[in-house]
C-alpha cells in the first residue's frame, strides 16, 4: 500500500474550517447525530469513521443491539419512526448521485423535524461524506483498542 498524504499537516486550515461545522448544528440529538454519521460511514465503507462513531454512539448511551442492526434497520424493530426518517434520509444523500434524494424521502422528515433540524441533519449528513472520502481516501486507520 502505497503512503498517503498527510492530509492534518499539509492542509491544517482546511481542515479545521471543515472540523468548525461541527459547532454549529447543534439542534440534532447527539445520539441521532452519532447513528447518522455511523450509518453514512457504513455506506462508504470508512473504517476510520465507522469506530469513532461506534465509541461516540456508546458514549451518547447507545445501545449494543441497535449499533449491531444499523445496517438493517429498515428490517429492525428497535429504531423509532424519526430514526427511520433520518436514517432513510441520510441513505438518499450519500447515494444522491442515485438516488437525487427524493420528495418522499425528504417530506417523511417533516412529521419529525424543524426545518432547523432538517438543514441540520443535511449538514451533518453532507460533512460526514466529506469526512469518509477524506479518511478513505488516505487510508487513515483508528488505532487499535
Amino acid at each position: 500500500m502505497s503512503a498517503r498524504a498527510k492530509y492534518f499537516q499539509l492542509n491544517r486550515a482546511a481542515i479545521d474550517a471543515l472540523s468548525a461545522v461541527n459547532p454549529h448544528v447543534t439542534s440534532i440529538d447527539p445520539k441521532l447525530r452519532a447513528l447518522i454519521e455511523l450509518r453514512v460511514s457504513q455506506i462508504n465503507g470508512c473504517v476510520y469513521c465507522i469506530d469513532l462513531h461506534t465509541q461516540q454512539a456508546r458514549s451518547h448511551g447507545e445501545t449494543q443491539q441497535r449499533l449491531d442492526c444499523l445496517c438493517v434497520w429498515q428490517e429492525s424493530p428497535f429504531f423509532e419512526s424519526a430514526e427511520r426518517a433520518a436514517l432513510a434520509w441520510a441513505e438518499s444523500l450519500t447515494a444522491v448521485a442515485r438516488t437525487h434524494a427524493p420528495d418522499e424521502v425528504y417530506d417523511a422528515l417533516g412529521p419529525h423535524f424543524t426545518p432547523q433540524q432538517i438543514v441540520d441533519l443535511t449538514l451533518t449528513i453532507a460533512t460526514m461524506n466529506a469526512w469518509n472520502r477524506i479518511a478513505i481516501g488516505h487510508r487513515t486507520m483508528p488505532p487499535k483498542r
